[in-house]
């Protein structure tokens, strides 16, 4: 019989869902890809983040989290790649409004067609699953509940059943905000204004990505 401490289990489960629930890269990943993809898109990208989260499950169950956290070299690689990936997301949304800008003195309009690397990009999974997995916020969430607020005595079932939850919960939840920003109420006032969500989002995943470099 699997020996359960009630006191971890719910530190576990609220802790989770509080730092899934908190705004970021992921959220604004997945907001992005639905609102200009689709659903179905939107979901893979969900998909792809839960599947992120155990890569960092698999490696912090191994002992190598700790490792990691304790070699600065280590987290600021992670900032750098993760804070880069951002800024590139960022740009590609913004950059057929920074050639018009080069090209030519008239502003960008309102009716400019979206950018060409989401609307041809086919991996809403992959760019889900880099996202998070690149993001050293996740990492040391993870290392973090699994050092301090999970006991080493707790068994490695019980340990792999936390780890599929969290990765549960992530996918439930960008599922979820996948679903409804999707609905048909927000989908008929999104359709005239995707050009705009398209430069607001770039903007704000640059600025994410910005920040995270100076962190």
């Amino acid at each position: 019989m699997i020996n359960i401490d009630n006191l971890e289990l719910y530190s576990v489960a609220i802790i989770t869902l509080l730092a899934v629930i908190s705004p970021g890269p992921d959220f604004a990943m997945v907001s992005r890809v639905s609102l200009l993809k689709g659903r179905k898109e939107g979901i893979l990208c969900a998909l792809g983040i839960s599947v992120a989260i155990g890569v960092h499950l698999a490696y912090t169950l191994l002992g190598l989290g700790i490792v990691f956290a304790n070699n600065v070299w280590v987290l600021n690689t992670l900032r750098y790649l993760g804070a880069l990936y951002l800024v590139w997301l960022g740009l590609s949304a913004l950059w057929p409004d920074i050639k018009r800008w080069f090209m030519t003195t008239t502003p960008p309009s309102a009716t400019s067609p979206i950018s060409e690397p989401l609307a041809n990009n086919k991996s809403s999974f992959w760019m889900g699953f880099a996202c998070n997995a690149l993001n050293p916020k996740t990492m040391l969430f993870i290392v973090s509940l699994f050092s301090q607020v999970i006991s080493p005595n707790t068994s490695v079932v019980m340990e792999l059943g936390y780890g599929f939850y969290i990765a549960f919960v992530h996918f439930l939840w960008f599922g979820l905000v996948a679903c409804l920003l999707t609905s048909a109420p927000i989908q008929n006032k999104v359709a005239a204004c995707k050009v705009w969500i398209e430069r607001v989002t770039g903007v704000l995943l640059a600025t994410l990505g910005v920040r995270l470099l100076a962190s």
